[in-house]
Formats: structure tokens, C-alpha cells, sequence
């Protein structure tokens, strides 16, 4: 065991309750969609609709909810959130077995499990550098990203095992388990927040919290660059991987089950990539390293669109390796810089202000992809949205981050305006 989990209880408890609540997001993923074409016969448009109300709640509270979290005390939050997770997928269940299983049940558990994963996510990360130290947090962050990668690819691959084995809604039930093992892992945590201390200040209102959020975003280039590059790597990221089923058994003529035991394989890149992130910014600098995850890696995105059958998919699995190594390493790397860079009394609207412009391009993704697969077959569309990946990394060429050899922090000597006027904010009365 390392050294952070040896000597950290609460830690570990609060790596694994995020980790099967990761587990069961997955799992949701994959058991939903499929419960809608089993057992309800759903089309495409109607199964489409249920995949996209998961991101919906992003848009939707996504930027109040981070005024929300750095107003109130983050543990309580996350233990609510897990706890709806878990009544939701309890619920469908009971209700299928009454006869009750339809189309709006799943669009309306979609869209409350969705919610309470803005609410969680947001809060977590907001969560973590009161827990830990400084010096831990590079650690705690590869951590809770590397178990959060292993457990999307054990929860994907899981969804469709309990779906077969369970039957369609039965397998909710199972996947609200894993809510219920993050509830009482979040309640076995001793650490107990202070009192958030804009508490201690005059309320103000919601509205121009929200627009404060924003504006912090914007104004620094920093954090302005890393929402940017995020927004636009998620379009392209959504744009290929929404049409790759399609391109895997249609074009390349792959089974389904070989082509899950590809994407399986692929995805442990993200895991390699959490791991390797810290080590790679301690030897070459944060912000060195970051062009390596972000825009190095990402690279290899373009060997997709060559799969072919038999030895071919090699390219596959290469291609997807190295995207899956970047993304989730490079993640690692921003949320350790948010944490370090924004005062812990405006994390909560920094990570939802940013998280509501990265998400919101998923949808535009999905829908591109899929137009530019209609009107100029899927290949070519693979090859358009593949080079999107490493073109997005340009925004971080084009900024200060390509001249230094670290992210800043807030105790930088030469902060941007925006984070000198976070501090003077925290300061008046």
C-alpha cells in the first residue's frame, strides 16, 4: 500500500466511496440504453434522447450548483447525492416489476441520477484540498483518476453482464449497490469541515455568484486556456467516439464482442495515464508535461481511422491507448492545478463554471459525428473528427502555457488579475 492510503483513513475512504460511485456511473451508462432497447424496444432517437439527459443536468445546474457548493460544507452534499443515486436505481426496478417500466421512468432517472452527479463531482473536487495537504494532493488526484478509469472500464464491461444475467431493469438494482457503498464511505470519514466562510459575509445573489464564477474563468488566462482546450477536445472526443461502434462492426467488420474486448484493452490507457502524471510533472514541469498528455499523446488518435480487419485493429487499440493515456493524465494535471490555483472559498464555481463549458460541447460532438458520418460516410468522418483531438491542443501552444515550465499556484508572486481579485473578494466584508 502507498504511502498516502497507509497513513490516511479518510482518504482512503473517500477514494473508494468515489470509485464505486464512479463504478456505478458506468455501469449506468451502459444498463440504461440497453434497458430501454430490450425491454422497451425503444429507436434510436429515444435511446439517444436517454444517453444525452445525463449530460443535460450540466447545462441545466451545473453553474448554480457550484454556488452551492462554496456556500455549504461538501461532505453532506456528496453523501446526498450518492444517497438519491441509490433511491433512483432502487426505484426503476420496483416500479418495472409493478408494470410501470417506460420511457419517460428512465428519461426521468437519467436526468436525477445526472443531477446528482453535478452535484457530486463539483462537490468532490472541491472537497479535496481541505482533506488533504498540499504536498499530498498530486498524489490523491492520480489516485481517485486512475481508480476512476479502471473503474469505468470494470463498470462498462459489467453493465452489460448484469442486463444479460439479471435481466434489463434488475441490473439498476445491482448498480444501486454501488451508491450505497460511497453513501457509507462518505459517512465513515472523521474529518469534519469548518464553517465555509463566505457564511460569515452578507448573502448575495445567486445570479451574480454565477456570473462571478464566469468571469474568474474568463478573466485568467490560465484557467480561461485549460476550459477552452477542454470544450474543444470534448467536441472532437465525442465526435469520433459516437461513431465507433459503428465504424468497428460496420466498416472494419469486427463482432461486437471482439470489438468490447478492443475497447476494454484501449481504455487501460487511463489508467497508465493517471499513473504516470505525477511522475512525469515532477521530472519535467506541470505545465511540460501537460503539453505532453494533452497534445504528444493525443497524437495517436490519428491511427484510428486506419484499423482494419485481422492485424489492423492493432491500430485500434495503439490510437485509442494513447488518447485515453492523454486525456485522463492530462485531467490529473488540471484538477491538481484548480486545486492548488483558485482559493478554496471559489472552487466550487471555478470547477462548475469550467465543467458547464467542457460538457456542453458533448451533445454538439454526438450530433457532429453522426452528420459528418451521414453526409460523408463514417470514415472520412473518423479522419475529421480523430484530427480534431490533437488540434485542440493548439489553444495551449497559443498561451503562456507554452513558454513555462510549471502551472502556477496561488502562491505564484505574479498571479493573473483574475486570481489577485478572487483574494481581494475573499477580503472585503
Amino acid at each position: 500500500m502507498s504511502g498516502l492510503l497507509r497513513r490516511h483513513r479518510d482518504f482512503r475512504l473517500l477514494w473508494c466511496g468515489e470509485s464505486a460511485g464512479r463504478f456505478g456511473a458506468a455501469v449506468t451508462g451502459v444498463a440504461m440504453p440497453l434497458t430501454a432497447v430490450a425491454a422497451l424496444r425503444a429507436d434510436t432517437f429515444a435511446v439517444g434522447l436517454l444517453s444525452a439527459c445525463g449530460w443535460l443536468p450540466w447545462l441545466l445546474i451545473g453553474l448554480p450548483v457550484g454556488v452551492w457548493v462554496d456556500r455549504k460544507r461538501r461532505r453532506p452534499l456528496m453523501l446526498g447525492a450518492a444517497a438519491l443515486s441509490a433511491a433512483v436505481f432502487t426505484a426503476v426496478p420496483v416500479v418495472a416489476w409493478c408494470g410501470g417500466l417506460s420511457i419517460g421512468l428512465l428519461t426521468g432517472a437519467a436526468l436525477l441520477s445526472g443531477a446528482a452527479a453535478v452535484v457530486f463531482q463539483t462537490a468532490y473536487s472541491a472537497y479535496l484540498p481541505g482533506l488533504l495537504a498540499p504536498a499530498d494532493q498530486p498524489e490523491g488526484n492520480a489516485k481517485l483518476h486512475g481508480s476512476a478509469s479502471a473503474a469505468q472500464l470494470v463498470g462498462q464491461g459489467a453493465g452489460g453482464f448484469l442486463v444479460q444475467r439479471a435481466g434489463a431493469a434488475n441490473g439498476l438494482l445491482a448498480n444501486a449497490a454501488t451508491f450505497l457503498v460511497s453513501v457509507l464511505c462518505l459517512l465513515g470519514i472523521r474529518h469534519r469541515e469548518p464553517r465555509p466562510d463566505a457564511g460569515e459575509r452578507p448573502a448575495r445573489p445567486l445570479r451574480a455568484e454565477v456570473t462571478e464564477g464566469l468571469r474568474l474563468v474568463a478573466g485568467d488566462v490560465w484557467l480561461r486556456t485549460l476550459t477552452l482546450f477542454g470544450a474543444a477536445s470534448n467536441l472532437a472526443l465525442m465526435g469520433y467516439q459516437s461513431i465507433l461502434p459503428v465504424f468497428l462492426v460496420r466498416e472494419v467488420g469486427l463482432p461486437p464482442g471482439t470489438v468490447g474486448t478492443l475497447l476494454a484493452v484501449a481504455g487501460t490507457g487511463g489508467v497508465a495515464g493517471a499513473f504516470a502524471a505525477r511522475r512525469a510533472a515532477a521530472r519535467i514541469g506541470t505545465a511540460r508535461a501537460s503539453l505532453l498528455f494533452e497534445l504528444g499523446l493525443p497524437i495517436t488518435a490519428l491511427l484510428i481511422p486506419l484499423t482494419t480487419a485481422g492485424p489492423g485493429a492493432a491500430l485500434f487499440v495503439v490510437g485509442s491507448f494513447g488518447v485515453s493515456a492523454g486525456v485522463v493524465g492530462g485531467n490529473v494535471l488540471k484538477a491538481g492545478f484548480q486545486q492548488a490555483y483558485c482559493s478554496p472559498a471559489l472552487l466550487g464555481r471555478v470547477t462548475a463554471s469550467a465543467a458547464f463549458l467542457n460538457y456542453g460541447t458533448l451533445p454538439l460532438g454526438a450530433l457532429l459525428g453522426g452528420a459528418l458520418g451521414a453526409a460523408l460516410g463514417v470514415r472520412t468522418a473518423l479522419w475529421i473528427t480523430t484530427a480534431g483531438v490533437p488540434l485542440a491542443a493548439l489553444i495551449l501552444l497559443a498561451s503562456p502555457l507554452r513558454t513555462a515550465r510549471d502551472l502556477p499556484t496561488r502562491h505564484h508572486p505574479r498571479r493573473p488579475e483574475a486570481a489577485r481579485a478572487a483574494d481581494d473578494l475573499l477580503a472585503s466584508p
